[in-house]
């Protein structure tokens, strides 16, 4: 056909260039010339097409392969739902739990060591963010919370969530189910809790001194401020604050642990952190990077006041937020809390 079509061409061409009378010709060469552009182009496709090669039968089957497996992981049979049904998320989270306990002491240690720079990134971010709105803050105080809880502790979580890190307040609640459905021992739970402890303090201390160091809070009064603020709460205020607060942590990591997809885990975290946040309540390592921070800032406020004034009260109200608020709810629908053998 392409020999053909090159043929027509050039006796065209010919007969255009041979003809005696050109000007006569010139309605006829136009519409001559419009006519051959189009076979021309036409042949030119023609010529230049180049077939698909059959491909392999192994690399369509393996294609096929990937397909159906693509749509399993949608809905088929067989896949990994993108959120599990409330029962398999209470089992998760005691394998979590049990994993996290066998764990050694350095291991945890140093992955507390992550959490705390973490959640130390998401407050500093919140500070930065949220605590530069003076504006906001006193026309309008309900939306200067809302941007204090929304830019900050949530990333932090998930950045600890995603990579594996020990973080003592989701720790209060896994570890604790897995001892009491007997797959692991108290003193499991006690190093568990102690390590990651020890290793968010240290980060959280480290972050701290890093963002003092690093001049980006300039001279905005937040950090000290809501130092100031935390440590001048009775007991009673503080532990409460603790509670509430963890038990809203808590479901964030219970949630976020029966999603399959990142996006999924994020929804699972964003909500109930930033209401924590939004609601003044307090996290124990939140606070292990804020008021350090505001003590390095300016704030007069002694390591006792820090300790016994907010840390410890927080701390405990922590642990009853995530043992008992929580897991003790799921723990008696799903799994085997204060029944015996019988029931």
């Amino acid at each position: 056909v392409s020999n053909a079509i090159a043929s027509i061409f050039y006796l065209c061409i010919r007969f255009v260039l041979t003809s005696p009378n050109k000007e006569s010709h010139k309605p006829t060469m136009v519409s001559f010339r419009s006519s051959l552009l189009v076979c021309l182009l036409a042949s030119s496709s023609y010529a230049f097409a180049v077939k698909p090669a059959a491909q392999p039968l192994a690399f369509t089957q393996r294609n096929a392969a990937a397909s159906s497996s693509n749509l399993n992981m949608s809905s088929g049979s067989g896949s990994v739902p993108d959120l599990k049904a409330p029962p398999a998320i209470y089992e998760g989270a005691v394998a979590a739990g049990a994993a996290k306990a066998s764990a050694p002491w350095g291991k945890i240690f140093k992955l507390g060591i992550a959490a705390g720079c973490h959640i130390g990134f998401g407050s500093y971010l919140a500070i930065t963010v949220g605590g530069a709105c003076p504006a906001i803050a006193e026309a309008n105080p309900g939306l200067q919370k809302i941007i204090f809880g929304a830019f900050g502790l949530p990333f932090g979580l998930i950045m600890t969530l995603v990579t594996g890190g020990e973080l003592f307040t989701g720790n209060t609640a896994l570890v604790t189910a897995a001892v009491m459905e007997g797959k692991t021992s108290k003193k499991d739970l006690m190093k568990n809790w102690v390590a990651s402890y020890a290793g968010n303090f240290v980060g959280s201390l480290l972050l701290a001194f890093l963002a003092f160091k690093s001049g980006t809070l300039g001279t905005a009064p937040a950090s000290v401020a809501i130092a100031t603020a935390k440590c001048s709460l009775p007991f009673e205020a503080s532990f409460v604050r603790g509670i509430l607060c963890n038990w809203l942590v808590c479901m964030a990591v219970y949630m976020a642990s029966g999603c399959a997809s990142l996006a999924g885990k994020m929804v699972a975290v964003w909500f109930p952190i930033s209401a924590f946040v939004a609601l003044g309540l307090d996290h124990s390592v939140a606070n292990m990077f804020i008021i350090p921070l505001g003590i390095m800032r300016g704030a007069q406020i002694s390591v006792g006041d820090f300790l016994v004034k907010n840390l410890i009260p927080v701390t405990l109200g922590n642990i009853v937020g995530g043992a008992l608020c929580v897991m003790g709810i799921y723990g008696t629908a799903f799994g085997k809390w204060f029944k015996t053998k019988d029931e």
